[in-house]
């Protein structure tokens, strides 16, 4: 699908971009590979990994998703994005919640907007668990990213081929920014400080999470938000998994976050269709799979939602180190590949 296309990634040098560019050039031969962000230092140093010297078809385009314009101009004959680019962190969000407005709602808006006016053929935008039923900023800003999305492939018009998707899933595992690597770093003073002993989240590899997105970017229809069935995690277990011997203090929960985080709530259950290795959220009022009839999928019954807490989906801690050991190791990527054998090809 991808090979002699041109697509483009925003938020480029974060760690779902330099896993994405590593797995497009290892696998595909795209025309042009454009990694588009705001940051010139990150964008120098992954040039030293992948150089256009090496790799003719990549390019590196500053540039800011508040930026319509420079949208409008780095968009122009990309047939794919992956869009990739937003502010995550809770805290920050709360006491910056004007910011996280700019980049993740009419920053999503302008792509939008850029996306149509170039004719692109399709976007995946990622989304988070944050955003059902948010409880706080960045949340509900990604709830906003998330409907102007779906909305997209309405008001996109007849004469527009430009499809609109999105993927949702929980914390992504060894990012910059995850729990895993601060953990660590408190290893060296014997404690680690745990928000709420109950607390439990989702959580997915980074080559798990490019997988899923490159999926998605072959098969989606329009308008559909693609849930990923993942593992949850409790977080003292992660934490006796990372750090035994160290000590675990409660420092009570931060300002917006919640004890369980919820992929699918019970509204959207009404709207989602279950296969085997995913859920696909389809748009309001459309109950009926956007797939083949042959597709083996199943309507989630009345009542059905998709949250951490659910025991069923818990890792234990000796799974939580194989897991662990895995990432450290850097495993090869074919093992990592979402098969999603259950959904059209």
């Amino acid at each position: 699908m991808l090979n002699g296309k041109t697509i483009l990634i925003t938020g480029g040098t974060g760690s779902f971009g330099k896993k994405f560019v590593q797995i497009v050039l290892d696998h595909y031969s795209p025309k042009k590979l454009i990694v588009f962000s705001r940051d010139e230092l990150k964008q120098f140093e992954m040039s030293q990994r992948w150089s256009q010297k090496q790799y003719p078809c990549l390019r590196y385009m500053i540039g800011d998703i508040r930026d319509k314009e420079r949208l409008n101009r780095a968009f122009n004959g990309v047939d794919y994005i992956v869009h990739a680019a937003a502010l995550k962190q809770v805290p920050a969000a709360e006491y910056n919640p004007e910011e996280f407005i700019k980049t993740n709602v009419i920053g999503g808006m302008n792509i939008i907007d850029a996306a149509l006016n170039n004719n692109v053929k399709k976007i995946v935008t990622l989304s988070t668990d944050k955003a059902c039923n948010p409880s706080n900023l960045y949340g509900a800003t990604k709830l906003c990213s998330d409907r102007l999305f779906t909305a997209a492939n309405v008001y996109s018009g007849s004469e527009a081929d430009t499809l609109f998707a999105t993927v949702r899933y929980g914390n992504v595992l060894g990012s910059r920014g995850s729990v895993v690597p601060f953990f660590k770093e408190r290893m060296a003073t014997g404690t680690l400080p745990i928000t709420d002993p109950r607390m439990t989240r989702f959580w997915i590899t980074l080559d798990q999470g490019v997988h899923f997105v490159l999926k998605v970017l072959e098969i989606s229809k329009g308008g559909e938000i693609f849930v990923p069935k993942i593992p949850t995690m409790n977080i003292p277990d992660l934490a006796t998994a990372i750090a035994p011997d160290c000590k675990q203090e409660v420092v009570g929960i931060r300002p917006g976050e919640k004890i369980h985080e919820v992929l699918i709530s019970e509204d959207e259950g009404r709207n989602t269709v279950e296969y085997e290795e995913c859920f696909v959220i389809n748009p309001i009022n459309d109950n009926e799979s956007h797939y083949e009839k042959d597709v083996i999928g199943k309507p989630c019954q009345d009542g059905f939602v998709y949250s951490s807490e659910n025991t069923d989906f818990l890792l234990s801690i000796d799974e939580l180190r194989k897991i662990l050991v895995t990432i450290e190791n850097d495993y090869s990527i074919e093992s990592s590949r979402w098969s999603m054998h259950d959904v059209p090809q």
